[in-house]
């Protein structure tokens, strides 16, 4: 069976145990921590493909890669997958859950680049912009880049803006070429 197959079922199983608890947003978290841990720590993954390792040591390390507090629905969830064997993807499955998280509450990725540091002030009125265009509720994250040279770079669900120097000099050495 497909591994993107199983990773959806399997994360559809958790939302509607979710949401029938009443703790989606705490399984949101706990996926998006585990999404950031295999991000962070590629040797996550070849670990918990470690056949050498046991159930029980497995456990521990996806718990805590799902942060200190996991949800108990999340720790029997872990139980769950390894009983099954489906370690080898439980990564797609929290990315899948949390895929289905946004969609269920209308939640988009936005992220905007500048330059430099920009006050709390201009990022939460870039974020209510991006809500008030789109009808959603946004995640923002920002970032700074310093080779922006000056500008930004909004992006948010399939829309960039790049009002960046870098990207305005490139333009010019292109026209110029």
């Amino acid at each position: 069976m497909d591994s993107g197959v199983i990773s959806t079922r399997y994360a559809r199983a958790l939302y509607k145990g979710a949401v029938q608890s009443e703790c989606e947003a705490a399984i949101y978290k706990d996926m998006q921590t585990l999404i950031q841990a295999y991000s962070d720590v590629p040797a996550l993954r070849r670990t918990i493909d470690n056949p050498m390792l046991d159930g029980a040591q497995k456990e521990a390390l996806l718990t805590t890669a799902c942060g200190n507090e996991a949800h108990e629905l999340t720790r029997r969830f872990i139980k769950l997958v390894l009983q099954e064997g489906r370690e080898a993807v439980i990564q797609l499955m929290a990315m899948s859950y949390a895929a289905i998280y946004r969609k269920e509450k209308n939640i988009i990725h936005g992220k905007l680049i500048t330059a430099t540091s920009i006050n709390q002030a201009t990022e939460e009125k870039v974020r209510h912009m991006v809500e008030n265009l789109t009808n959603s509720n946004v995640e923002f994250h920002s970032e700074i880049d310093s080779e922006l040279i000056g500008g930004f770079i909004l992006e948010y669900d399939t829309y960039r803006m790049d009002a960046s120097v870098k990207s305005q000099l490139r333009n010019i050495l292109k026209q110029l070429k």
